[in-house]
């Protein structure tokens, strides 16, 4: 999005102003009509950066409105791009200007409550309301719902709605039960001292942790087996086992980390989200989901965010892992190594377990994400990295792919699907038939295929919104030779969409990338990515072979009737446009026939006798 002079009179003077500004380090600072701070922000050179805001080029929908808005601006030269950091954090601290990211988070205080009733149960709740213990606060509720969920499966507490001990018999008991999730205290089968005793091992499992319960229950199993009382030990067993099973399961919650912070960014077009995991002692203690909004490129937003999220009185771990590496990693371990009082380094795994930890950190971001703009995280996190794998700068919210069909020289079609945010838009589907070559050449026809649709796009009276919308993407159904035949040819015209190709195995299955070097990108290893291009790749075929066999079925058709003497192909072609189908051809009648082919009744007749009553 431009800013025009007619969008903000004051742009010739903040472009006069700004081309005699200073080269050095500094903070900058925005303000509107009134003299109201609307942004603050540093750069390592004041000309460069603050030149960027008033040029004559597009920005974010966001980064423009703050520029429409701007009346003058000042600035603060420092000896160092380290001091324009610590700058830039107090006065953003200090203002808190609109158009800064603010930060916003999913958190609140919940509790763990165990209830004051004859048969206790153990829940969470947002509030400390009511009678009974309660265990807390939590700072976010994603830490305090996964431990009552826990509890609950491993001690096989009941869930329902039923009330204890009034509706003791009065029902058969429910799945739950069936299926081992519960004890089936609805039987009426435990007294209020047994089942107290559950509650109280299940309140100590959530207060001191998964090995210290096996440790108690196993003891308690041993004395049990000692007493004979079989009946205990065998329920002590299974109980420890289900500890052993959670534990394993939710592995990922105790790994016995120093204490460190995971840290991701998920993002879909220009809007963008944070997920940051907070591990302590060991254990995944908290979680926090930060939506930005519409944010510039990755690095600088993860910089603004690292330096507003810490600054908020989170506390600073020795530890930071980020899913990308940023610019000022350098000045931003001094900054936290000051503000924290011991040494912090910032992280950017590669490989290894804590590369799943950034996985999983990204994974929470695009799902809390894909709730603001109606995509699954799945899907979210698909297209960050499909765009990782081809090296694409943001994720491609609208792809297309294409493909060639024919039998031999003729029925030459071309089809084109699109993925509109990672699902099919089958509104902005076209289909081609080919023109301009007369013998079988998939290369040209692709060729003709893609010049034909951006023709369309440059088409100033174009009101098509499917040609009128540049792809991030473009797949062609196709190898090396399909990708350098294209390539070029769009680059002529202007089209800024890189190409790539995807390549079959010999059992038909998506098998690689064809880049626009010609070298190849294996998929198979990222099986979310080699799922959405596979079944890409199958939706554009069927839709193209489709089209070539309807069309080849239409030529047949008007080939046949030809040879009825009185018929031309206009009139075959106008009988066949009409009617579409068979079925519809068998059920016309002679003056409906007549009528669309311009010909006597009597001539209708014939047709319908020598060749519509000869269809199956």
């Amino acid at each position: 999005m431009r800013v025009t002079v007619e969008d903000n009179p004051r742009l010739l003077y903040l472009r006069e102003k700004t081309s005699k500004l200073s080269h050095l380090p500094g903070c900058y600072i925005m303000r509107n009509k009134a003299g109201t701070i609307i942004y603050i922000g540093k750069a390592k050179n004041l000309h460069n950066r603050v030149s960027s805001y008033f040029r004559d080029s597009d920005h974010l929908t966001k980064v423009a409105k703050m520029v429409s808005n701007v009346y003058d601006y000042d600035f603060i030269v420092t000896d160092s791009e380290y001091e324009a950091l610590v700058l830039e954090s107090s006065l953003i601290k200090q203002h808190k200007p609109k158009y800064n990211i603010l930060l916003k988070d999913d958190k609140g205080y919940s509790y763990i409550k165990i209830s004051d009733e004859e048969y206790p149960r153990i829940t969470r709740e947002m509030q400390k309301k009511g009678g009974g213990e309660f265990i807390g606060p939590y700072t976010s509720s994603f830490t305090s719902k996964q431990t009552v969920d826990e509890v609950n499966r491993v001690f096989m507490l009941p869930t329902c709605r039923r009330v204890f001990p009034r509706d003791f018999k009065k029902e058969r008991p429910c799945l739950n039960y069936q299926i081992k999730r519960c004890i089936g205290l609805c039987r009426g089968c435990f007294s209020k001292e047994d089942y107290r005793a559950i509650i109280d091992e299940a309140v100590e499992y959530i207060k001191s942790g998964s090995s210290t319960s096996v440790e108690v229950m196993t003891r308690q199993m041993e004395q049990a087996a000692e007493e004979l009382n079989f009946e205990k030990a065998a329920m002590l067993r299974d109980r420890i086992a289900a500890v052993t099973k959670a534990a394993e399961t939710q592995k990922v919650f105790e790994k016995n980390l120093p204490d460190c912070d995971i840290i991701a960014l998920a993002r879909n077009g220009e809007l963008s989200c944070v997920s940051v995991l907070n591990y302590r002692g060991g254990k995944l203690t908290d979680k926090s989901d930060f939506l930005l909004g519409e944010t510039e490129e990755d690095s600088g937003t993860r910089e603004n965010f690292l330096m507003q999220y810490y600054d908020r009185g989170s506390r600073i771990p020795k530890e930071i892992y980020l899913d990308e590496e940023i610019e000022s990693a350098d000045i931003i371990e001094r900054y936290f190594r000051e503000k924290s009082g011991h040494a912090v380094h910032l992280n950017f795994p590669k490989r290894g377990e804590m590369l799943s930890l950034i996985k999983l950190a990204r994974s929470n971001a695009a799902e809390k994400l894909s709730l603001s703009v109606g995509r699954s995280g799945r899907e979210i996190a698909t297209l960050e990295e499909l765009a990782s794998l081809l090296g694409l700068k943001a994720p491609p919210l609208y792809i297309e792919c294409y493909d060639i069909s024919n039998l031999a020289s003729s029925s030459m079609v071309g089809g084109m699907v699109v993925l509109d945010n990672g699902r099919p838009a089958k509104r902005f589907y076209k289909k081609f038939t080919i023109k301009t070559v007369i013998e079988q050449n998939d290369y040209a026809s692709m060729q003709e295929v893609l010049h034909r649709r951006f023709e369309n796009y440059f088409d100033p009276d174009c009101s098509d919104t499917g040609f009128a919308t540049m792809p991030d993407l473009i797949f062609l159904d196709g190898g090396r030779g399909h990708v350098a035949a294209v390539a070029p040819m769009l680059k002529d015209m202007g089209v800024p969409c890189p190409v790539y190709g995807l390549v079959k195995d010999d059992r038909h299955r998506t098998r690689a990338v064809i880049a626009p070097d010609g070298s190849e990108i294996v998929i198979s290893k990222n099986r979310a990515v080699f799922n959405m291009l596979t079944r890409l790749q199958d939706e554009v075929h069927r839709y193209t072979i489709t089209f070539q066999t309807k069309k080849h079925s239409a030529q047949t058709f008007e080939s046949e009737l030809t040879k009825i003497s009185g018929i031309g192909p206009k009139k075959a072609k106008a009988l066949f446009t009409e009617f579409r189908t068979k079925q519809a051809l068998k059920e016309a009648t002679p003056e409906e026939i007549s009528k669309v082919m311009k010909i006597p009744i009597e001539k209708a007749e014939e047709v319908i006798e020598s060749f519509i009553s000869g269809i199956k």
